[in-house]
This record gives structure tokens, sequence and C-alpha cells, in this order.
């Protein structure tokens, strides 16, 4: 007899207004290393945090990191971790926020709650923080480039992960870390650069976390970055609600999504599925501390 389907978090609807389907369990479970419970795309519910959680258990996503990138998703990770063993956090002000809040003479008071929030011990992570120079423009470079240092500095003085946000700016990422000195773990949030980018970081000991744009047509440039990149330092994410894998491109993404990623993944690094699985799982554990 087949097992029942598992309810679904609501909200999230595809490009055709359907919820997309739970895929096929994995065989061993894995963690959705990065995912935003607290946003919702325009024009839906936030989520019910319970009801993802168990959708995304139901088919092997069984524990979570839960990444707050502005003084309210920040705050409402600090809360969340302590009502869901599934779920660790991590705390940080998004690169396009720094600016925002510089402007309005707020960044100075904005640091010191995420670094009282970020010494949570479930929250195991500072990011997403690093650079975009998508969304901001020239003027807001140097505040993003002293607001990346300052969040470096802060996850060693914590001993947390870095989670990095890279938009358009691979270089000056990539120099910053080396100037600073990078923290022990460092996790490249949803991986956008090209081979020779991946083989930096693979270089330096990074982690590169895969999220569903690595199952898009397009994308062979990422697929070739995970091509070289070696089992040890690969994770896996949603970046939910967005980027949702294919099938379901343009759907709103969540966590039990994330098997279509990872059997994607173990394709084009020529592995088993749970093989994929238990380096994903093993590594998360690792940067992130136990459950």
């Amino acid at each position: 007899m087949a097992a029942p389907e598992p309810a679904l978090p609501a909200g999230g609807r595809s490009g055709h207004g359907r919820v997309p389907t739970a895929p096929d369990p994995l065989p061993i479970p894995v963690v959705d290393n990065h995912t935003h419970l607290d946003i919702a795309r325009e024009g839906e519910a936030l989520v019910d945090v319970a009801e993802v959680v168990a959708a995304a258990t139901a088919v092997g996503v069984d524990r979570l990191v839960q990444i707050g990138c502005d003084l309210p998703g920040a705050r409402f990770t600090a809360e969340v971790v302590d009502k869901h063993d599934a779920i660790l956090g991590g705390v940080a002000l998004h690169p396009n926020e720094a600016p925002r809040l510089a402007a309005a003479g707020d960044l100075d008071a904005a640091y010191r709650e995420i670094e009282e929030l970020a010494s949570h011990p479930r929250i195991r992570a500072v990011g997403e923080t690093g650079l975009d120079y998508f969304r901001t423009g020239p003027e807001g470079i140097g505040v993003q480039q002293d607001s990346f240092r300052w969040h470096i500095d802060l996850a060693k003085r914590l001993g947390k992960t870095l989670q990095i946000h890279d938009r358009d700016s691979h270089e000056d990422v990539l120099r910053i870390l080396e100037e600073e000195g990078a923290p022990e773990n460092v996790v490249m949030h949803c991986f956008s650069g090209d081979i020779a980018m991946a083989r930096t970081c693979v270089q330096r000991g990074y982690l590169l976390s895969f999220s569903g744009t690595v199952t898009f047509k397009n994308a062979g440039s990422l697929r070739n970055a995970l091509s070289i990149t070696p089992l040890e330092q690969v994770l896996v994410e949603t970046d939910a609600p967005y980027l949702a894998p294919v099938p379901w491109r343009g759907a709103t993404n969540a966590p039990y999504l994330v098997p279509l990623t990872v059997r994607t993944m173990a394709g084009v690094l020529g592995v088993a599925v749970p093989t994929l699985c238990e380096a994903v799982s093993a590594n998360s554990e690792r940067v992130y501390g136990p459950w």
C-alpha cells in the first residue's frame, strides 16, 4: 500500500496555480542548509513552521537552517530555533540592508542587536552576509564591504560558521575573505560562481551550497562548478521561498523540494544518491554542530 502524501505547507504555488507535489523521499535524511521561513512571496501568507518541518521530514529533509537577514528576520530566527528541534539558525544583516541602515543612522545599533542574537546557542551561523552589487549601486559598495568585514570578525569572535551571499561580486568577496582571514567554516550560500571560482573556494576549504538553480536547463556553469567540488565540501539548500528546482521552477519553494535538487546533484557528481545524502548530512553536522 502506498504511503499517504505528506501534508504540504500552505502558500506554495507554481506559475500554474498548483502546489508542487512532494518528490520521492530520500533514502538518508539531509539538511536544508539555507531557508527563509520568515519571508513570504508577494501575495502569499507566511508559512506555518510546523507544517514546513513535517512536510520536509516526510521526504527525508529532517533538519533546517533558518536564516534571518534583517532585524525582524533575525528576531524571528532566535525565537523559532527554541520552538523546533529540527531548526538551527543563522543571523546577519544582508548586504542590501547595510546601506539602508547606514543611511538612516541605525547601522551601529543593528550591529549590536545582531551580535546579541548571534550569541544564542542554537544560532550556529553568521549569515547571510557578503556583497550584492546587483541591487545596491556604487554608492553603497563601501558600506557593504565594511559590513561584510564586521560580520567576518563577528563569526570569528563567536566561533560561528560564516554564510556568504555573493551576487555579481565574486572577486571582492574572495579578496575580502583573504584580507580579513576567514573563519574556520565558510559556506558559499547559493553558489553562483564558475568552475574557476569553485576551484578557489575548494582550495581554501570553503563549503559550496547549491540551490534549485543547479537543476535549471541554462545552469551548465553551475553544474561544472559542482562537478569539481569534493563530497566533503558540498551542501544543499532551498533559499526558500525562492529558486524552486525543476520541474517547479517559478513556484514558491519549500524545504520538501530538496530531494529534487539532491538527485540532480548526485547525477552531476556521479555518485549514488545515498552517498551524497550521507555526505551532506555529515558536512552539515560538522559545520553547524548537532541539532
